[in-house]
Order: structure tokens, then sequence, then C-alpha cells
């Protein structure tokens, strides 16, 4: 009952959202945190960054992590399925219909609608992440100069994750000693 309920949850994940990985964040937060309660604000905020330093579309990846936690690798597979099963059909199906489709007016204003909601989605995405980040003045000269390097240096991200990473380390363990 535990696989189904996995599959099912993400399965609802990847079919009621657009977008893509990122758009998916509120919607995995709803779901496996305030709903089901399978994991805490903390760890599903540990999968959507670890799940961006891996490859593979975050989405997926924070699912593998999640069912992984539940119910072991045959929890992680079920709810990697479930995520991308929805996405699957309805791709198979698109792709089978774009040509005749594509180019109508009614379709690109319809695309376009989306495309505004998904930065919305994003967004919301961000700000919640960032009020579980940003907890004091280091974390958040960490942001600042992250979010300078990325703009205005188009840093590599693998580059700003380990600094990152080393950042963490270092101000993680100048707090404990």
């Amino acid at each position: 009952m535990l696989y189904l309920d996995l599959f099912l949850t993400f399965a609802r994940i990847g079919v009621l959202t657009f977008g893509g990985g990122y758009a998916m964040l509120p919607i995995i937060q709803r779901e496996i945190v305030e709903k089901k309660g399978w994991v805490t604000e903390t760890e599903v905020m540990d999968y959507y960054a670890i799940g961006q330093c891996t490859p593979g579309v975050i989405a997926v990846n924070t699912a593998t992590f999640t069912g992984r936690h539940i119910a072991g690798n045959l929890g992680g597979i079920v709810a990697t399925a479930g995520v991308v099963f929805p996405s699957l059909v309805i791709i198979t199906v698109i792709a089978a219909l774009i040509r005749g489709f594509a180019n109508l007016k009614p379709v690109q204003d319809a695309l376009a609608g989306i495309r505004v909601c998904v930065c919305v989605l994003i967004f919301n995405a961000v700000w919640k992440m960032w009020k579980k980040a940003v907890i004091d003045k280091v974390t958040l000269i960490l942001y600042l100069a992250i979010l300078i390097a990325s703009v205005f240096f188009d840093a590599s991200p693998i580059l700003m994750v380990v600094i990152a990473a080393v950042c963490g380390l270092i101000i993680r363990g100048r707090a404990k000693a």
C-alpha cells in the first residue's frame, strides 16, 4: 500500500505541474511535508539542494530521495516512476499532435500564459527556500555573493555549489568549535 501511495502521490505531482522541476517544488513540498508528513521542511530542502547538484531533473531527484527515505531503494524507484509517468504519457500524446497545433495562435497564447504562471510558481518555491536557507547575516552574505557571481559574472553553477558547500563546512565548523 505504501508503494502505491508513493506512486500515486508523485504521479499527482507530475500530472498537476507544468513548467518543469522548479515549478514542481511548491507542490512537492505541500504534498510530502504538509499533507503526508513523510519528510520535514529541512529534509526536503536538503533533497532540493542535493537534487540540484546531481545530474537529472530536480523534481525527479527529489522524488527519488524521498521515496528512498520512506521505503528504501524500491520506494525510490516507485516514487521516480510516479513523477515521470504522467509526463511520459502527456509528452507522447503532444509529440504525436504537435505539428498540427504548434502554430495555432490560441496554443501560442496559452503557452505564453503558462510561462507567466511558471515564473510565479518558481518564485514561490525560491521564496520558501530562501526563508529557510538565509537564516543569519553569514548566510545572507553567502547568498548575495553567489547571486552576484551568478547574475553578473555568469559563474559556473558547479563551482558555486562547491564554494557554497565549503563555506557551509567552514561556517558550521566554526560555530560548533
